[in-house]
This record gives structure tokens, C-alpha cells and sequence, in this order.
């Protein structure tokens, strides 16, 4: 079946460009970290406490501290219907999703017994809101002080049409000729992919081509990343 034809993006960046970025760290005063991440219209808020005693007592690990994800995408924070309060499926996933990403640079041996939690909130979504929530997510894991080999960065990739492309808004996502999104979490500094979805059909010659998109968008978001964190402690 041939792809409909993408001549021009809905708002007419160039095939690899990133949406216009913006991170912060340290934002949230009584957290152990935090940190904000923008992209395009999409804003995750993310917290971290801990690590902190785990009740009940038998979900405690003797070897090694856990790692607990909450995400929220709040209420009128996006396209389309109200999204309704508290926990649905969907976020469940993206929960276990978050924590399988981030987990790979996360060294909570030195905790055991404790958890750590991450909560993160989008006041404003555009399409994304997964990959900016496992960068927010990151980035306050750093600021927290934990030990990290590395930090994560996450990019939604995917085929609009007949064209790969990085950083997908709603729009592109919604495209009446035929849409796959495809989230990404790389950890920079190895090249390791903490990260694989796929919504939608994409041969494997698109796939691979999409993934070196992925991993160059990555590098990208990293160097913000880094330089947020490096603002902080520089001042």
C-alpha cells in the first residue's frame, strides 16, 4: 500500500527539526529534584523524593532501592476531551514505561529497602508528552544527586505519511494519510536505547532510518539537559 504524500510539515519545520525547547532544574523548592522540560507545546514538571523508607515492608528489596513513576497529564491539558483525574490505564503504562527507561542508569544498590518516587505533572500537552515526561524525569533524578551513568533522553520519531520524521506534534500524530509514532529513549552517552514503541506500520528500512533520526534529536535534547544542570551548579 503506498504511503500518502507529506509535502510540508504542519508547521513547517524541516524533517529533523526539534520542536523549541526549555529545561530547567531545581525548580521545585521541597523536592529531592526536580526539573521542567518543554518542547513545542508540551511541558512535563517532574519531582523526585527520596530515596525514603518503603511501607509496606514487603515490598522492600534487601538488595536494592526501587524505582516508583507517577505520571499526570492534568486536566484541559491537551487536544481534545477533558482528561479525567486519577489513574487510568494509560498512565499506568506510561508509569511501567518511565521506569523500564530509566532504570538501565540508575544505580539505587547503595538504598536498599527505600524507593525512590518520581512524579510528573503536564500542565500542557502537544503530542510527546511520554518522552518529555522520561527527560523531565531524568534530569530531576540528576538533580536529586543519584548516582546516574548517564542521563536519559527521550524523542518521539515516526512516518507521516511517506516521511520520516523527528518530533511529532498532534497534527502529524491525527494525519488523515496515515501516521506512525514511534517513542525513543536513548542514553546519550552509550548509544544504549532505553526505549522502543511502536504505534502504527513502518517497514524495517523506515524503522532504522527513523531510529538514526532518534538518536541524532537525542544528542540534541542531551546537551540542553546538561546544560540546564550545569547552570544550576554553576551559579
Amino acid at each position: 500500500m503506498k504511503s500518502a504524500k507529506y509535502e510540508k510539515r504542519f508547521d513547517g519545520r524541516d524533517w529533523e527539526e526539534l520542536r523549541p525547547m526549555n529545561a530547567k532544574v531545581g525548580i521545585i523548592p521541597r523536592a529531592d529534584g526536580s526539573a521542567m522540560f518543554q518542547i513545542g507545546k508540551t511541558t512535563a514538571y517532574a519531582a523526585v523524593y527520596g530515596p525514603r523508607d518503603l511501607h509496606p515492608k514487603f515490598m522492600q528489596n534487601p538488595r536494592t532501592g526501587i524505582l516508583r513513576c507517577d505520571y499526570n497529564m492534568l486536566p484541559f491539558s491537551g487536544h481534545g476531551e477533558r482528561v479525567r483525574p486519577g489513574g487510568s490505564r494509560r498512565s499506568k503504562e506510561i508509569n511501567l514505561v518511565m521506569q523500564n527507561a530509566l532504570l538501565p542508569v540508575l544505580d539505587l544498590t547503595d538504598f536498599p529497602n527505600t524507593v525512590v518516587d518520581i512524579f510528573v505533572d503536564l500542565p500542557q500537552t502537544d503530542a510527546g508528552t511520554r518522552c518529555a515526561a522520561i527527560t523531565a524525569a531524568s534530569m530531576a533524578l540528576a538533580d536529586a544527586g543519584l548516582s546516574m551513568k548517564g542521563l536519559v533522553s527521550a524523542v518521539a520519531v515516526g512516518k507521516v505519511g511517506d516521511k520520516i520524521v523527528v518530533d511529532l506534534n498532534y497534527d502529524e500524530e491525527a494525519f488523515e494519510g496515515g501516521a506512525a509514532d514511534i517513542p525513543v529513549a536513548v542514553i546519550p552517552s552509550t548509544g544504549e536505547i532505553t526505549l522502543l514503541q511502536l504505534d502504527g506500520e513502518v517497514s524495517k528500512e523506515d524503522l532504522m532510518k527513523a531510529l538514526e533520526y532518534a538518536k541524532r534529536a537525542a544528542n540534541k535534547i542531551h546537551e540542553l539537559q546538561k546544560k540546564a544542570l550545569k547552570e544550576k551548579y554553576h551559579e
